[in-house]
């Protein structure tokens, strides 16, 4: 009896692997969980041409999603500086914060695109002035634009 085999995973395994991973289990767990349960299939060379051809699909994809993260950054950077105008109180103090949410709809307002206020890093902003922000759009790809809070 061999003392580990492979299986390919169908489902996401907690602490094994993800769906596709091609994994080395014991031949009882194999046998006794994971295949009655569908959650693996054994590792022949089809599958393995399978799960390889998925592999290569999926990295074209993140490319493809980095490119256009890469085009987005260059249309965002090219608006220049957005303006965020905020009520004004002594010494050129603004009233509350600026926050990702009104960067967000300035930006879309400007360019069109749509961006996730969630990946937009603001420095905390209490005066009027200038600052840069940064914009997450991709795990790689990050964009630095000027904000300009100005008196409303």
């Amino acid at each position: 009896m061999p003392k580990r085999i492979q299986l390919v995973l169908t489902q996401d395994v907690s602490k094994l692997g993800r769906s596709g991973d091609l994994v080395e289990v014991a031949p009882g767990y194999a046998r006794n969980y994971l295949l009655p349960r569908g959650l693996g299939v054994n590792a022949t060379p089809a599958i393995l041409k399978q799960v390889e051809r998925r592999r290569e699909q999926e990295k074209q994809r993140l490319l493809e999603e980095k490119k256009v993260a890469i085009e987005r950054k260059a249309a965002i950077e090219a608006a220049g500086s957005f303006t965020i105008s905020k009520q004004v109180g002594k010494e050129d103090a603004i009233f509350g914060t600026v926050t990702e949410q009104e960067l967000a709809e300035a930006i879309g307002a400007r360019t069109g695109q749509e961006i996730d206020r969630r990946g937009i890093t603001i420095p905390d902003i209490r005066k009027v002035g200038t600052y840069k922000a940064d914009i997450k759009l991709h795990p790689e790809v990050t964009a630095t634009v000027e904000v300009q809070v100005v008196a409303g």
